[in-house]
């Protein structure tokens, strides 16, 4: 179990570094070998297709190719393995900060919805899956304020789906314009506010 993977783990990281010996090990977990490894080395068959530090090897080309992965995604930020997006028009736009929209995204596709999400900073962990996830995706630049180009575009996607659902959001000055999006998406009825159950 995962427990025992962790504490074998850490006991192997701790002997080789203590005892300075290099540990090899082959691993399938890819999530725990990017996290414990020093150097990765790839084999594909019979062929040692890549060798580097995790930071070279675990880009999303380089595991989708070794795996022949074309119905999912490698996420490189989470070391995670996604379920292709769920492909169609957007029902449900979601509007989400800071990681709160995670649980969301993962349960619209699970129910098979597909949706749009915005307005997010390309630095937020919100991004980083919505991207992968969301059939569309309003982006804007880390520590801007919101455009007017992505409020607008964040405006149709509100209008169009039959659903708005919100999470919290830490309203700051670069970010305010989020308040109007959810005002509108009150005003038409369609705000439904996400609180993890």
């Amino acid at each position: 179990d995962i427990r025992h993977k962790l504490e074998l783990l850490s006991i192997l990281r701790t002997m080789a570094k203590e005892k300075k010996i290099t540990v090899i090990m082959s691993l399938h977990e890819i999530d725990l070998a990017q996290k414990i490894s020093d150097k990765i080395m790839c084999v594909k068959g019979e062929t040692i297709f890549h060798y580097g530090v995790p930071e070279e090897v675990f880009g999303e080309q380089i595991i989708r190719d070794l795996y022949e992965i074309d119905n999912g995604y490698f996420d490189p930020c989470f070391g995670s393995i996604e379920l292709p997006r769920v492909e169609g028009t957007p029902d449900v736009f979601v509007l989400s900060a800071c990681g709160m929209g995670i649980p969301v995204f993962r349960r619209l596709q699970k129910e098979g919805i597909p949706f749009a999400a915005g307005i997010l900073y390309r630095n937020d962990m919100d991004y980083q899956l919505a991207r992968l996830l969301a059939v569309e995706v309003v982006e804007e630049e880390p520590f801007c304020e919101i455009s007017n180009a992505a409020y607008e575009r964040a405006a149709v996607w509100l209008r169009r789906c039959s659903r708005v659902i919100c999470t919290e959001i830490p309203i700051r000055s670069c970010n305010k314009r989020m308040e109007d999006l959810m005002e509108e998406a009150k005003r038409l009825g369609k705000l439904e506010r996400w609180s993890a159950q």
